[in-house]
């Protein structure tokens, strides 16, 4: 089973930051399996060593390219021919925190139980919100 992971790294978040791409950079990637995932994840984008995972979800088998390119429809993907640090990573998004503050809303309001209060969204929330968004819709 495919597991489709996201990850963060603090010094290219502050690289992004610095180049005027904002501080909500998360890379989304697709591996075989867990440990697949893990492995990717250390070895690292970019020329940055401090990468951790942020959350991962197993899925049916799929190809990284496919969910690439179905977040792209809601979020930024940061051009790895535009930036040379990239150095041909792909998967790295600029998130806009409204969507996901949009998206988290959204689900509250849906919810009977939760009052509609302000969303204070957090890394796992976005992590989250990008895998949703980059999976098929179940039919």
């Amino acid at each position: 089973m495919a597991v489709v992971y996201v990850a963060r790294s603090a010094a290219l978040t502050k690289w992004a930051s610095d180049v005027g791409q904002g501080k909500h950079i998360f890379k989304l990637g697709v591996a075989a399996d867990k440990d697949a995932a893990k492995a990717a994840i250390d070895a690292g984008w970019a020329g940055e060593s401090d990468w951790r995972p942020v959350h991962s979800q197993e899925v049916a088998d799929l190809e990284e390219e496919a969910v690439i390119e179905r977040l792209m429809r809601k979020e930024k993907v940061i051009d790895p021919t535009y930036y040379p640090k990239l150095k041909g990573a792909t998967g790295v998004f600029r998130i806009t925190l409204t969507n996901v503050q949009n998206s988290l809303l959204v689900a509250k309001a849906m919810s009977a139980d939760e009052p509609l209060t302000d969303v204070k969204v957090k890394p796992k929330d976005i992590a989250d919100y990008m895998i949703r968004n980059a999976l098929p819709s179940p039919s």
